[in-house]
């Protein structure tokens, strides 16, 4: 997850990334990724393993920011929010889907 404009970052795990990109993009600004616009889905891997991802996720914690930003344009270099157009209908609270 990033910041865009301000090249923030945020690398997480989780089992579920639909629910994940749905808390950041609805993160309050009382929270890390709320309150730096973390919100748009730029990268991302998949693995089979959970003690895979989370090694991963280790070592690219680890990295300079410069190796990151390179991670992410070797893929998305317009960095495009790949969760643009994802339904995230099934997250809201009834109260939200029916405003």
């Amino acid at each position: 997850m990033a910041h865009i404009k301000n090249r923030l970052f945020y690398v997480g795990v989780t089992n579920n990334i639909k629910q994940r990109v749905f808390d950041h993009k609805h993160a309050t600004f009382g929270t890390h990724t709320g309150h730096y616009n973390i919100k748009q889905l730029v990268w991302y891997e998949k693995h089979d393993q959970p003690l895979e991802a989370i090694r991963r996720e280790k070592q690219i914690k680890k990295w300079k920011r410069e190796y990151k930003i390179n991670l992410i344009e070797s893929i998305n270099p317009e960095w495009i929010d790949l969760a643009a157009d994802w339904d995230f209908t099934r997250y809201l609270t009834s109260k939200e889907r029916f405003k």
